[in-house]
């Protein structure tokens, strides 16, 4: 129980700090009704109340993650670093793919599946995200494309 109070109060000071950095995004004069700042904040909003669950209600018998667990918790954080710093000079296929084929083959230790799945997801996410949320994305790198 300790143990989840404990995590508890540092999502909560992490997501405090995240909603207080998501108020210092500047917006242009183009930006949508909604404005970038909202994203962020419901992010924000979500990790204080799951934080204030786990001070308030703990679980009476927690069971930490196996080593395993860990290795694998590990690696899927550094997935999505490494796929954070990519996107910008790989644009938004490539990286998507990568990355959600790592993490699925994590879910299900299947390569031809995980690969098929991190494809379809990063096809499909650029397009809604693209075309139907009308979010400025680059697909591929500009060398890809002819653009330099």
């Amino acid at each position: 129980m300790q143990s989840d109070r404990i995590f508890g109060l540092v999502v909560l000071f992490v997501a405090l700090a995240f909603m207080a950095s998501a108020t210092q995004i500047q917006s242009s004069f183009l930006a949508d009704p909604v404005g970038p700042r909202a994203f962020p904040l419901m992010i924000g909003a979500v990790a204080v109340l799951s934080s204030l669950v786990m001070i308030f209600r703990p679980d009476p018998n927690p069971q930490w993650p196996t080593l395993p667990a860990w290795t694998a918790l590990l690696v899927a954080l550094a997935v999505l670093v490494g796929y954070a710093f990519a996107l910008k000079p790989l644009g938004f296929i490539i990286p998507t793919a990568i990355a959600a084929s790592v993490i699925s083959f994590q879910i299900s230790p299947r390569l031809l599946s995980a690969v098929l799945a991190g494809c379809g997801l990063s096809i499909g996410l650029f397009i809604l995200f693209k075309f139907i949320l009308d979010l400025g994305l680059v697909a591929f790198p500009s060398q890809f494309t002819g653009g330099g």
